[in-house]
């Protein structure tokens, strides 16, 4: 049995009459890719902000590598790395500069960045861009370096917020190459996206329909329960169950 990365039990977060999120329920295991899809506006971000300790739950229990989100927010912070749904580097400092800066944010030597920042430069090809400004780059290769940072540190898990959005369908294949390498060295990924074919690269999805979790399984599993050939009918057909219970 794995250890679990995460853990949920009726997690929910309400703002005045409105639950934003709504008595959920999930674990994810370490060196797993947990995909959490939902439409926008599904509860998706509000959710991850409480697991990566930015926001505190209305109610419920949660642990983020064996950290409770109410009592150990700052130890939380420490053990994960974030990348955001907008691009989260800073456009007006070097490839470089960027690496550097968040590195010693998040508490790594600096021999250690010295070294490790040359490799990953080198990973990425940007040896001749290394420093050039970031806001010069193109959309794919920001979000590749944004994601290569937030993982430099070597965190126990990384939380994605709709890391591929905007960028072209090779950029994202080649996005989603640099998480299975990130999950061969032992990182836990937690991703939220809204394109449903990207569900068929994580190990285990979490389907959220207006603040509940509608549906969890492995891709193959949820398409064999409702009979369906893509994870759009999964999810039209969960989207279409809620509408009735709803009416």
């Amino acid at each position: 049995m794995k250890n679990k990365a995460i853990i949920c039990k009726d997690l929910t977060k309400q703002f005045g009459d409105f639950k934003a999120v709504d008595k959920i329920s999930f674990e994810v295991s370490e060196g797993e890719i947990f995909g959490f899809l939902g439409a926008n506006g599904a509860g998706k971000t509000t959710a991850m902000r409480i697991l990566c300790g930015l926001s505190y739950p209305s109610s419920g229990e949660a642990s983020v590598a064996g950290f409770d989100v109410y009592k150990q927010q700052e130890k939380i912070k420490k053990n994960i790395g974030y990348m955001s749904q907008k691009f989260s580097l800073y456009d007006n400092l070097t490839i470089l500069e960027n690496i550097e800066f968040f590195a010693g944010v998040y508490g790594v030597s600096r021999p250690e960045i010295k070294e490790r920042s040359t490799d990953l430069i080198s990973t990425l090809g940007l040896e001749k861009e290394a420093k050039k400004l970031v806001g010069g780059l193109p959309l794919g290769w920001k979000q590749k370096l944004a994601f290569s940072v937030a993982v430099f540190h070597r965190p126990k898990i990384v939380f994605l917020d709709e890391p591929t959005g905007g960028v072209d369908p090779i950029t994202r294949r080649q996005f989603w190459e640099m998480i299975y390498e990130a999950t061969a060295n032992g990182i836990t990924v937690f991703v939220t996206t809204h394109y449903m074919d990207e569900a068929e690269y994580c190990d285990r999805i979490s389907i959220m329909v207006d603040g509940r979790v509608a549906a969890i399984d492995s891709p193959s599993a949820l398409k064999k329960r409702f009979d369906a050939t893509s994870m759009d009918e999964v999810f039209y057909e969960l989207a279409r169950n809620a509408k009735r219970t709803s009416d």
